[in-house]
């Protein structure tokens, strides 16, 4: 009877290993914000030069490409990015600037004429197509210029 409980306390318990070792995703790697540049240098001109230097870096760590499509990426006041099609390779990262440009791999642009990230505190959000929140990242600091997450 004691062998047969302690074969079944070592079954549960390697069951229970297994499913603990398996689980996180994130040990695989994941999708998240990586570094928010929200003070671009100079003082703010609303220049295209100005709101390009003004971005949001979202970086891939997983060993496969992830589709990005109908993700969004927002601010504390609303401001909204959302990607059209656009797959963000493994290991890589993609800038998605403030101002106007032509999307390439590595840059996105969400085309706008002012500013969307404060200089003194704000927050990013980056949901998943399905709308569930997949990272955020947050600063509250008016002497710096970039914050990494």
């Amino acid at each position: 009877m004691r062998d047969r409980i302690l074969t079944t306390v070592l079954a549960v318990s390697a069951a229970a290993a297994a499913m603990v070792t398996a689980s996180p995703a994130s040990a695989a790697g994941s999708v998240s914000i990586a570094e928010i540049y929200y003070n671009s240098p100079g003082s703010d001109t609303r220049s295209n030069t100005s709101l390009n230097a003004e971005w949001v870096r979202i970086k891939n760590t997983t060993s496969k490409p992830v589709s990005l499509k109908s993700w969004t990426l927002t601010d504390n006041t609303g401001y909204k990015y959302t990607f059209g099609t656009y797959t963000l390779a493994a290991g890589k990262t993609v800038k998605i600037h403030t101002g106007q440009g032509r999307d390439t791999a590595t840059d996105r642009y969400q085309n706008r004429r002012a500013y969307v990230w404060n200089n003194d505190k704000d927050k990013a959000t980056l949901r998943t197509s399905t709308a569930k929140v997949w990272d955020t990242c947050s600063y509250n600091n008016a002497a710096r210029s970039s914050v990494a997450c």
